[in-house]
């Protein structure tokens, strides 16, 4: 198994991050990661309406339904396993969605820096 330990950004058990709809690299519904996860999908981020327009206008939909992928489509006030680097991106933009800290793995911590996380917790 690759995957790294379960633990947040201050060191604690990670805590889940969302079932409805279920997210995570694994689909386990917390955002887990291990060295297969290439995107590092470890934020744990509360969706707006300006996060999943800017994320669709660079090319990664998340709002529109892909059954096809059992995929139900984002809305905001979901909370999703967000690749580090797209949450660093937005947060960049000024379009940074809210951060669950509880839910976001430690391994956020290569990418984004905690102050930058808080600044965004829910």
């Amino acid at each position: 198994m690759d995957q790294f330990p379960s633990l947040n950004v201050y060191g604690k058990k990670l805590i889940e991050c969302s079932n409805e709809p279920l997210t995570g690299y694994y689909r386990t519904g917390c955002c887990d990661t291990g060295s297969s996860d290439a995107g590092k999908h470890t934020v744990c981020a509360i969706m707006t309406d300006e996060f999943l327009a800017m994320s669709k206008y660079l090319g990664n939909d998340l709002s529109t339904p892909r059954p096809e992928f059992n995929f139900p489509g984002l809305k905001a006030g979901d909370q999703w396993c967000l690749c580090a680097e797209r949450f660093l991106q937005a947060h960049e933009e000024g379009a940074a969605p809210k951060v669950n800290l509880g839910a976001t793995h430690q391994e956020t911590l290569k990418i984004v820096k905690l102050e930058i996380l808080e600044l965004h917790t829910s």
